[in-house]
């Protein structure tokens, strides 16, 4: 709230200090010009309004901001000539200057021709330019603090959900049952037992050195879903219905680190039913450039249980808006037999 309010301040503050600037100068052409300030000068001060705003409010955010430069400029020069001749037509005729000795009637010498250009012909010109500038500049300026403030959001959100998952995924409970899964199947000399180390080994690692990186490859994070699902297979003794199905091409597309997984664990946690059985579904597909994602589980008594279940997906939600914003969409749904997710992301 107190940033919502720090930011209106800073914007009111400049778009006053731009009016006064813009009046002082409306005011100092119509004296220059006509010395006096008329209705025409109130004219060029509404007009002046008009354009800023246009700028302001959308030719900088849906050309500019959107990358579509080449249509901004052309905008602004239509803007311009449009400027230019309303200008041009719209400036009443400067008092013609009158002889000292009388006029021609009279005998005296007649007033010199007005064959030059006025002085100041283009200087209403320079100011709506002007105007447009600085609509520009300080939409531009605004969308940087916005850029800014959302840059430090997402990274205190970042922090916080890598040390969530470092909390939650590594915790004891977590570690020792896989450590105790992979001590029974050494026991019983199973063929399992060094590729299940090498999989906690990997799982940890990734976490520790990778997942603090701002983007990952999309492949390193589905080996390491990958991994995930392999030792949550050792821990669980009914893990038949614990399947991962991937399609499409893992090239070089990147996603955010830790993003899928809250998905996976919510899956895990509460999809177990009271027999001790686990059904727990994940299909990723991959279309051009962008992610297909779905999670499917049945849903358990511990689901029911809980009164904190869904704040985990919410904080999710929460992520995905600051990460990917306008990228996504996610449909949820939920019924008494299976909690379904469904995720389709934008990749970069």
């Amino acid at each position: 709230m107190g940033t919502f309010t720090l930011e209106r301040k800073r914007k009111i503050v400049i778009h006053i200090s731009v009016w006064i600037t813009f009046i002082i100068f409306n005011i100092l052409q119509g004296v220059l010009n006509r010395g006096t300030v008329e209705f025409h000068s109130l004219f060029v001060l509404s007009f002046n309004i008009f354009i800023f705003y246009f700028n302001y409010g959308i030719l900088v955010p849906k050309l500019l901001l959107k990358e579509k430069t080449f249509f901004y400029v052309i905008s602004v020069i239509g803007l311009a000539l449009l400027v230019f001749a309303i200008s041009h037509y719209s400036m009443p005729e400067p008092p013609r200057m009158q002889h000292e000795f009388g006029d021609a009637g009279s005998g005296n010498m007649p007033p010199p021709p007005d064959n030059g250009p006025r002085f100041f012909f283009f200087l209403p010109v320079i100011i709506h330019l002007a105007f447009i500038m600085a609509g520009t500049a300080i939409k531009v300026y605004e969308a940087w603090i916005r850029n800014e403030r959302n840059r430090k959001e997402i990274e205190s959100q970042k922090a916080k959900t890598e040390l969530h998952y470092l909390k939650n995924q590594l915790n004891p409970h977590f570690l020792f049952n896989s450590l105790n899964s992979i001590y029974s199947l050494t026991s019983k000399k199973s063929n399992d037992a060094p590729e299940a180390v090498i999989t906690l080994s990997e799982l940890m690692r990734y976490m520790l050195f990778q997942a603090d990186q701002e983007f990952v490859l999309l492949k390193d994070e589905v080996e390491y879903i990958q991994n995930y699902l392999r030792l949550q297979r050792l821990r669980i003794a009914n893990n038949e219905n614990v399947k991962l199905n991937i399609r499409g091409e893992l090239n070089q597309q990147k996603i955010r680190p830790l993003l899928l997984i809250s998905f996976i664990e919510n899956a895990f946690e509460y999809g177990t039913d009271f027999k001790g059985n686990t059904l727990v579904k994940i299909e990723i597909e991959i279309v051009q450039n962008e992610l297909q994602f779905k999670c499917e589980n049945i849903v358990g008594r511990k689901k029911k249980a809980n009164e904190t279940f869904g704040i985990g997906l919410k904080n999710t939600k929460e992520q995905l808006n600051l990460l990917y914003p306008n990228k996504y969409s996610l449909k949820i749904e939920d019924d008494s037999d299976y909690f379904s997710v469904f995720l389709k992301l934008k990749l970069n």
